[in-house]
């Protein structure tokens, strides 16, 4: 980006240092406009963080898929490597092998983030809580305060848009310790023994997760004590929050019947028991979670079960029986706007447009689409700035396709947090095989998407 002279720019504030802000707020200093950035904690703690560093991961340690051939959100990670994302940068820096998955130390990447981010003379980054609408006399503010938007702040949206806040649960998936793992009954390896962009892991090739097999008798007896657990008890006012089905708890899915979750979590496909020779009834997958190794985080396993009763049924999946958690699963609510119905093309807020929202808080779900919405954020934020006007991607690539819908490609009547996913895309021209469509789709998006860069590039020049 052609860089100005910062001393004649006025800075624009961004609320909220995790993946969306820390992105914005970096994409807005490469294009020479100064950031203050303000983080609320350590002074006030979240439910969730547990440290106060930026870009702090606190659900899982996955990027998912980072197939920019086949997978809409490996292809979302190149468009974003494209545009020099600081978050994935940091991911590429902190991987960790994970098969076909971009997964991070998550201590490492929040400081790789946090030493960029304090590193560039344009960032300042001020430690404090935004109560309520931000300053008058601040006349540009991306709001980029995650699901956990600041009570005060969250009302005085509502207040200003006449909009109820919609909300859903986020369960946190349970973490434990490498060693306390029986590999007598467990052993490694990737579905399809896969290898991804972490490398190999320490059983070489496509050897990435621990997976612990079920047959058919002990499946039906885990799948009923799932049933039978204790619960986490909701308050009245949450009762009614529904779900993001991209992150249901384990015993919600087990609800749906006894085979349901052999067809999502504990899938066996792609897996076979080298004490058999035999693919099992069930499989529970464990990823590494930290670039040493000790700990591994049971893939899918989001729970609302209480604490002692996640002890008594985890240890009942064969290799687990003597398993100690480093982090048992957690519930938490989850706010986000009705952004087709509240927001404008440029990711303003209708009502009051000096303030832009980036991030999970606009109804993205994932940390791959909150950096793309927080990098969209930071450079229309910018390019305004600037004197101009920032066009987001075509709708053909996964940066576009994720803005279009929730800029009023989503339903407002029924809005809920999305992916990136191809159902998002326009469908390929002509007549494409079926087993060619995302291939196709990510060819066009590719072209589409250097020549929007271009565009981007010349408007930025001149």
């Amino acid at each position: 980006m052609t860089q100005t002279d910062p001393v004649h720019v006025p800075p624009v504030h961004v609320v909220g240092g995790g993946l969306a802000g820390s992105e914005a707020a970096w994409q807005l200093a490469r294009a020479g406009v100064p950031v203050v950035l303000h983080e609320m904690r350590p002074v006030r703690k979240t439910d969730a963080h547990s440290t106060d560093g930026l870009a702090e991961l606190v659900c899982s340690n996955s990027f998912r898929s980072d197939d920019a051939d086949s997978n809409a959100v490996g292809l979302l990670h190149e468009e974003l490597r494209r545009c020099d994302s600081v978050i994935m940068r940091a991911a590429d820096i902190a991987k960790v092998p994970a098969g076909g998955a971009l997964a991070v130390d998550r201590d490492v990447f929040s400081a790789e983030v946090q030493k960029v981010i304090e590193g560039h003379p344009l960032i300042t980054i001020q430690r404090e809580e935004i109560a309520g609408l931000p300053p008058a006399d601040w006349d540009r503010v991306i709001v980029a305060t995650g699901p956990l938007t600041s009570p005060a702040l969250a009302e005085a949206v509502r207040d200003l848009t006449g909009e109820q806040s919609l909300a859903f649960f986020d369960a946190i998936a349970p973490i434990v310790h490498r060693d306390s793992i029986d590999m007598d009954k467990a052993w490694f390896q990737s579905r399809y023994d896969k290898i991804g962009p972490g490398g190999a892991g320490e059983q070489g090739e496509g050897a990435d997760y621990i997976n612990c097999p079920f047959e058919k008798p002990n499946y039906l007896e885990f799948h009923a004590a799932l049933l039978a657990a204790e619960k986490t008890e909701f308050k009245e006012w949450e009762k009614n929050t529904p779900y993001f089905e991209g992150c249901l708890p384990i015993e919600v899915m087990a609800e749906r019947g006894p085979r349901t979750l052999t067809f999502g979590p504990m899938k066996p496909v792609g897996l076979t028991d080298p004490r058999t020779g035999r693919k099992p009834y069930a499989v529970v997958q464990l990823r590494m979670e930290n670039k040493l190794g000790t700990l591994f985080n049971m893939v899918g396993f989001q729970t609302k079960m209480k604490h002692a009763e996640q002890v008594r049924v985890f240890r009942m999946i064969p290799g687990l029986e003597n398993a100690q958690f480093a982090r048992l699963g957690g519930i938490h609510r989850n706010t986000f706007l009705n952004s087709p119905k509240l927001l404008d093309g440029q990711l303003r807020l209708k009502a009051l447009p000096r303030l832009r929202f980036a991030g999970q808080v606009t109804g993205v779900e994932g940390y791959v689409e909150s950096t793309a919405i927080g990098l969209l954020a930071g450079r229309m934020a910018a390019a305004e700035r600037l004197g101009r006007e920032q066009a987001p991607p075509p709708p053909t690539t996964a940066l576009g396709a994720l803005h279009s819908h929730i800029t009023g490609g989503a339903d407002a009547k029924h809005f809920q947090p999305m992916n990136v996913n191809f159902g998002l895309f326009p469908p390929p021209p002509g007549d494409v095989r079926k087993d060619d469509r995302k291939r196709s789709l990510s060819r066009r998006a590719r072209a589409d998407f250097g020549d929007w860069l271009q565009t981007h590039a010349a408007a930025a020049a001149a």
